[in-house]
């Protein structure tokens, strides 16, 4: 069978580790020039000498996400070696405000909206536009659970999940008649470092199991698998959609 995205070059930031480098592995298995990005190039190094079975490759690029001038180098490196973007994953996110709402203040509030929200706007920005002149392309986001419903003392990471989901929707509903499709994962809780804080302590496993019908905590392949269904063809007629993955945590 002929690799899904056989000759398509992705970005997928957060690619270092967790959800980020499950996709990015993914698509390399399944043919894709993959630019990973990070903040650490070493790191990014060594997750690129990692071995995969698939066709394609992984392509380290350090790069911060709330610094535009990074994006802007990450989109040119690209270009000036593919000369061209097909698929655009926005997977890098933070969560630094995990207290109550009037305890925020603005400068968390800034960070939160810069590296979770405003990284999704500048990068499809620039990869768009070629999307657009040659007909095709997809565009994924990296929400969350919390986008749609509130996390408790985590206002900013649900205010910036919500917002990129309603994002997806516009570029979705203005982009399709151009060829490209826009979607988003909302991932229920996801073994990976960014969530440890939730699930890695005495009962705490247990307390988060007794809440979803599925009685696994979600795995970053399983989110990976999602995003392969959407930059493919496979999901060809599949745009302005949020794919809820969380065990079924949201059903009660």
């Amino acid at each position: 069978m002929k690799p899904a995205l056989e000759n398509q070059v992705a970005i997928v930031t957060g690619s270092s580790r967790g959800i980020g480098k499950a996709i990015a592995r993914t698509f390399a298995r399944e043919g894709a020039s993959v630019i990973i990005c990070g903040r650490k190039q070493e790191t990014l190094e060594q997750v690129a000498a990692e071995p995969f079975d698939g066709p394609g490759a992984l392509i380290p690029h350090a790069c911060h996400v709330g610094r535009a001038d990074d994006l802007k180098r990450l989109v040119e490196a690209a270009h000036q070696r593919f000369g061209r973007v097909d698929v655009l994953v926005n997977n890098a996110a933070t969560n630094i405000a995990q207290e109550p709402v009037l305890k925020v203040d603005e400068g968390k509030f800034d960070k939160m909206v810069e590296v979770n929200l405003k990284s999704a706007f500048r990068l499809i920005q620039a990869v768009a536009p070629g999307m657009c002149d040659r007909g095709r392309g997809s565009i994924i986001n990296i929400a969350s659970i919390a986008g749609l419903r509130p996390q408790y003392h985590g206002m900013l990471y649900s205010m910036t999940k919500a917002a990129l989901i309603m994002m997806t929707k516009s570029y979705a509903f203005e982009l399709g008649p151009k060829g490209v499709r826009v979607n988003a994962i909302a991932p229920g809780l996801i073994q990976t470092a960014l969530s440890e804080y939730y699930w890695n302590g005495e009962g705490k496993l247990d307390a988060i199991l007794a809440q979803q019908p599925l009685q696994h905590l979600g795995q970053p392949a399983e989110i990976a698998e999602t995003a392969l269904l959407l930059a493919s063809d496979r999901g060809s007629y599949i745009t302005g959609q949020t794919f809820v993955i969380d065990g079924g945590r949201l059903l009660p």
